[in-house]
């Protein structure tokens, strides 16, 4: 086989996310900062290129990320990585920072120490530690400390054709969300509405960014909002939360870098403090525990310092390749599989 081109990925998930991580055959991504490899993902050509290789048809599907190791940057890390998906390479994420951790650990590339082995990931974010409780070769959960969170604006008001007038916080977890009260489309977070869910959450995502223009104050690399989160609150005070994903998915893990926003929300409006944790679950039921570590600022905002714990399990191991004779090297996708979004690709 004469390929030209060979990626090998671990296939991991976190609390039910994919997150592949590509542990072999990554090619060297021009930036002096992790935040400017970013840059260059989105808006080079070949960058472009590597993220629909990997993430569109016929080599990658609509589930999942693909995560990129990368040689850190920061001489505290221990290894970077960013975060590939079908619309665009991302900043941050608490599950894919789980998988990634449960990747370095259980491939030997970065040593576990049992009980405990503490690794620092970088990201076009920040610095995101993580500690992963580990027992007989197994990485058994993952506890990330996350970059600063913020508000950026509470109870926006948007215009929609659907649902008259709504209400979002537009906050930043590591990536900018829109955190949307679920009540207020008259959906409720559960399996059976996840199309639903997902069609209001397009919606919503290209309002939003068509009328609302948010950049990282100190990361420019890092702007517009990435997803629309759907939130709610259980009985017993457990988060619930759906994240809508481009171009028509659910996450399938609770969320960490949109609970990350969310509880800079919840700290803002006096609903939490230093040291409180609470659950957070998924639309598939899965869990993480956030925690309130510490309180900071962001370019003279208040900022909440989260913590996400959750679990990462590998399942597999593969190769993608690209034929030279391929007539779909940078990849598609179809509105049958993908939703309606998909057109746009």
């Amino acid at each position: 086989m004469r390929w030209k081109r060979t990626i090998q990925l671990l296939d991991v998930h976190a609390e039910g996310e994919i997150g592949k991580v590509a542990i072999g055959g990554v090619p060297k991504i021009p930036g002096e900062t992790v935040a400017a490899q970013l840059h260059w993902l989105n808006t080079d050509p070949k960058g472009q290129e590597l993220r629909r290789f990997l993430c569109l048809e016929p080599r990658g599907a609509p589930i999942g990320s693909v995560n990129l190791l990368l040689p850190p940057k920061h001489p505290d890390a221990d290894a970077a990585f960013i975060i590939l998906q079908p619309d665009q390479a991302h900043a941050s994420s608490g599950s894919n920072s789980i998988c990634v951790t449960t990747a370095l650990l259980e491939s030997g590339i970065v040593e576990m120490k049992e009980p405990e082995t503490i690794i620092t990931l970088e990201t076009a974010a920040g610095l995101v530690k993580a500690t992963a409780t580990c027992r007989d070769g197994r990485c058994e959960k993952v506890k990330l400390t996350m970059v600063p969170s913020f508000v950026h604006e509470l109870d926006v008001e948007i215009d929609t054709p659907h649902w008259g007038k709504i209400k979002a916080d537009i906050c930043y977890g590591g990536i900018f969300y829109a955190l949307v009260d679920v009540g207020q489309i008259n959906l409720t977070i559960e399996k059976a509405n996840a199309a639903a869910l997902v069609q209001a959450g397009m919606i919503l995502k290209d309002l939003i960014n068509r009328n609302i223009h948010v950049v990282h104050p100190e990361i420019p690399a890092i702007s517009g909002v990435a997803y629309v989160m759907f939130r709610d609150i259980e009985a017993d005070g457990t988060v619930r939360t759906c994240t809508t994903m481009w171009p028509g998915r659910a996450d399938r893990s609770p969320c960490g870098t949109g609970n990350s926003a969310n509880l800079a929300t919840l700290y803002a409006r006096g609903k939490v403090k230093v040291g409180d944790t609470f659950k957070s679950k998924s639309i598939i039921g899965s869990e993480f525990e956030v925690g309130l570590q510490a309180v900071t600022e962001v370019a003279g905002k208040p900022a909440v310092i989260p913590t996400i714990s959750g679990r990462g399990f590998t399942f597999g191991l593969s190769q993608v390749a690209l034929d030279p004779f391929d007539p779909h090297p940078l990849g598609f996708a179809l509105t049958d599989v993908w939703g309606p979004s998909a057109g746009e690709i």
